[in-house]
């Protein structure tokens, strides 16, 4: 059987707002082997980017409460271990790499310096090793000129530069799960391409997971393996990659998949083709459904669909919440 490097059940994490605690990720749950790339999806506000934040408590404690919930990374629990265990975790066993390095990366410091300091809090090295290992760590994520480069500052580099950056730091201390949340939507295509393709690389030669989390569908069908698929805080659908887009059982699945523009086809006897949308809105988790969440936008909701929820039940390789699944 294939190692689980991270296995999380039961997530559920809330936010004060002024009528009270809103609930932004309910019950999430998947296992992430090691070696392998899960995607996490959905529409913006699903809670892809509280579900991963949570993994490694970075959200404000003063507004956010986890619930509920275990993360198990090998022999330790996550979730409710004290700060100081974690912060020897954080960096170390699970990194992190985030959207935008430009609001990651401290502008008044060079990045050289800031990968030593990644190393030296997590290794017993010297300032010189610290520096040798920065030097290795910029060549190997294909930064030219690694040893001017650590000696610049952030607004010095190009965005691709920064999130190469962001990913040597990472990679700092040998991680054994990577959680990447957005890590190419600032970067024009090519660029993405690029980190996408070294990210791969990577993960090959040091054997880590990656916890991908994107909004792209197309950046999942490229790299990833299995796919966990979120709406209004649940998840919805998970399972391989290539059965969930040959075949997705669930309704918000298929219309995710519907308004993935084609390749070259963005026109038909010279008209624009129209892509086919998601009819309505994501609910507010202040007002959720009675039933199911999605059923006010789908398109094959039925009377039992807004009278009762669903559970997340197996069907054969995929996990799907819905009471009258596609297929």
């Amino acid at each position: 059987m294939s190692e689980v490097a991270l296995s999380l059940s039961g997530l559920t994490v809330s936010f004060a707002s002024e009528r009270g605690r809103v609930r932004a990720v309910d019950d999430v749950g998947f296992d992430l082997v090691r070696g392998e790339t899960l995607g996490l999806v959905g529409e913006s506000g699903c809670g892809k980017s509280v579900t991963s934040l949570s993994l490694l408590r970075l959200l404000d404690p003063d507004v956010a409460r986890i619930e509920r919930g275990e993360a198990r990374l090998g022999d330790v629990e996550l979730l409710s271990m004290g700060e100081r265990e974690l912060s020897r975790i954080r960096g170390a066993r699970v990194a992190m790499i985030f959207q935008e390095p430009m609001t990651s990366l401290n502008p008044v410091y060079t990045v050289g310096a800031q990968i030593d300091e990644a190393i030296r809090l997590h290794r017993r090295v010297s300032r010189r090793q610290a520096r040798a290992r920065t030097i290795e760590l910029l060549s190997r994520v294909k930064i030219p000129a690694p040893e001017a480069r650590a000696d610049a500052y952030p607004h010095e580099l190009s965005g691709g530069m920064r999130q190469r950056v962001m990913i040597a730091m990472a990679l700092a201390c040998d991680p054994e799960v990577l959680i990447a949340d957005e890590p190419t939507t600032a970067l024009d295509v090519t660029i993405q391409a690029e980190i996408l393709e070294l990210l791969g690389e990577l993960q090959r030669a040091m054997g880590m997971a990656i916890l991908l989390v994107t909004h792209d569908l197309g950046v999942v069908a490229e790299v990833a393996s299995r796919v966990v698929v979120m709406y209004a805080g649940r998840v919805v659908e998970r399972g391989p990659v290539d059965a969930l887009f040959a075949q997705p059982l669930h309704p918000y699945t298929a219309g995710l998949f519907r308004s993935i523009p084609p390749v070259g086809a963005s026109r038909d006897g010279g008209a624009r083709r129209k892509l086919p949308t998601i009819e309505g809105v994501v609910p507010s988790l202040r007002e959720l459904p009675r039933g199911c969440r999605f059923e006010p936008r789908c398109p094959a909701r039925q009377a039992r669909c807004a009278a009762e929820e669903p559970s997340l039940e197996a069907r054969g390789d995929r996990d799907v919440r819905c009471h009258f699944p596609l297929a």
